[in-house]
């Protein structure tokens, strides 16, 4: 039987709701050549800044039990680069795409959501808001409800030809409060949620089994636990939420729509398997089909508590 998988965020419709994590999946061309790009619901692409950065040294991932770690740095080529070089390519396909936007200042945030502004064929933006701070000492963006409400208010004064997702940090004492302060500042989608701070030694050379000591965690280790963070958000806010961690199978991704999630995207399962993405489009068709679920929206948020 034909399942309808189509998911609608903040008034983009999407085909289905697996989308390429940012970080994982380049810019999307670099992997054109093995994966249906059209078959996914979308991509987000790797994070820009307004300047290029080189990134974190090598070496930058390891494996770890359930998960990977890395360091990679925040490498990308700068928004203005990503405009003229790739964006034009993406262009060709149909999938959604989205850009991710992160910077140290709220004035770069602003100013990288300007240029990208004037450019055409892109679906939404994803505001990466577990940034430091530099004004603020290195305070992260996303630790602190008035400062997540600042930088988000200020980049959704910036936009207006597409919806605001904002993606927030793991590392907070009360995630429902920050998906509130993001909300009430103009987001228009929440993003849950980025990587984990982690360790891997190596005993017998003493060192980090990454260049850095520490670096950020995710893979099917992590899925409990964002899977509470989502819960817990969907609680406390109206409007749309995108889940993302250990996400490798077709029940994985109903866990998330069930936890209130409208739409997920698959990040660590890419290192594995290039066209991890598209596999999961076609395996949640047949799940869906095994469970009678003929519209995959329906069931978001329809998880049921144990009753005394």
């Amino acid at each position: 039987m034909p399942v309808d998988l189509s998911v609608e965020i903040a008034g983009l419709r999407l085909a289905n709701p697996v989308l390429a994590s940012s970080g994982t999946f380049g810019y999307g061309l670099e992997f054109a050549h093995l994966v249906d790009l059209n078959r996914l619901g979308g991509i987000v692409v790797k994070g820009l800044s307004l300047e290029p950065m080189e990134g974190a040294p090598a070496p930058r991932v390891c494996e770890t039990p359930s998960g990977m770690l890395n360091a990679i740095g925040l490498q990308n080529v700068g928004v203005r680069a990503f405009v003229a070089e790739k964006l034009p390519k993406l262009r060709a396909y149909r999938t959604a795409v989205v850009a991710n936007v992160f910077g140290t200042t709220v004035e770069e945030y602003c100013e990288v959501l300007r240029i990208l502004e004037d450019a055409e064929g892109l679906a939404a933006y994803e505001l990466n808001i577990s940034c430091p701070n530099v004004k603020k000492g290195g305070v992260q963006f996303g630790s602190d409800p008035a400062m997540a409400g600042e930088v988000v208010g200020a980049a959704k004064l910036s936009v207006v030809k597409r919806p605001l997702w904002v993606k927030l940090s793991p590392l907070v004492s009360d995630i429902a409060a920050m998906a509130r302060a993001a909300a009430e500042a103009g987001a228009d989608a929440l993003t849950i949620a980025n990587t984990y701070p982690a360790m891997c030694l190596d005993v017998s050379t003493r060192r980090s089994r990454i260049a850095s000591p520490t670096g950020g965690l995710s893979g099917p280790a992590i899925k409990p636990i964002t899977l509470r963070l989502v819960y817990e958000a969907n609680k406390a806010v109206k409007i749309p939420i995108l889940g993302l961690g250990g996400i490798e199978k077709p029940d994985d991704v109903l866990e998330y729509l069930l936890a209130g999630a409208s739409a997920i995207q698959v990040g660590t399962a890419h290192f594995a398997d290039p066209r991890a993405s598209e596999r999961l489009v076609s395996s949640l068709e047949r799940r869906c089909n095994e469970l009678s679920i003929h519209k995959i929206s329906e069931i978001r948020g329809q998880f049921q508590p144990w009753t005394a």
